[in-house]
């Protein structure tokens, strides 16, 4: 699959989460249906997966966890958050140039319109 290919699973997957239960739930429940949902896909994904970071001869086996991997190709960082400020923009790209991969969906359930809450961040892609 490619990332827009995943991309588009993601989105359809979060829509359909949104439109069920809305606004309001922790971030750890939208989680966990999200991914409940994706491995119904069949589809290849690591949940709360931990990405290394190395500085020049120290290396820091965690320097992240990315809330979800999908077939090592997107990362998906899921809020339930009031809004959306431009440090969580800076993270999922901070996370994409830590892990190699090109394309990051920062998605917030806790908004009224679901495509107000879904943002697309990309890494050389």
């Amino acid at each position: 699959m490619t990332e827009n290919e995943i991309a588009t699973l993601v989105l359809d997957i979060a829509f359909r989460i949104h439109r069920k239960y809305g606004p309001g739930l922790f971030e750890s429940v939208y989680e966990e249906i999200f991914c409940y949902e994706l491995s119904k896909t069949g589809v290849f994904f690591k949940r709360q997966q931990a990405i290394p970071l190395v500085h020049e001869e120290v290396k820091l086996e965690i320097g992240f966890r990315a809330d979800v991997i999908i077939e090592n190709k997107v990362i998906v960082e899921i809020k339930s958050i009031e809004a959306v400020a431009d440090i969580h923009f800076k993270q999922v790209l901070t996370y994409l140039k830590l892990s190699g991969l090109k394309l990051g969906l920062l998605i917030n359930f806790n908004i009224v319109l679901m495509k107000d809450g879904i943002h697309r961040i990309a890494n050389k892609l």
